[in-house]
């Protein structure tokens, strides 16, 4: 019982912003033309946390 009382104690003070100010994501794209062809990007970022992804056509 006293852990899920401590999990959801600190679900909560997550929740709320009190460890911290939140981060806003941001995200980022890529569009390039060459002689390869045409490729593009794109990549999300929130925090420690980035995800990437890249396509050529």
């Amino acid at each position: 019982m006293r852990v899920l009382v401590a999990l959801g104690v600190m679900a909560l003070v997550a929740a709320c912003g009190v460890d911290g100010e939140p981060v806003p994501p941001t995200m980022n794209t890529t569009i390039g033309i060459g002689t390869n062809g045409v490729h593009g990007g794109v990549s999300v970022n929130s925090g420690p946390v980035t995800l990437s992804v890249g396509n050529w056509f």
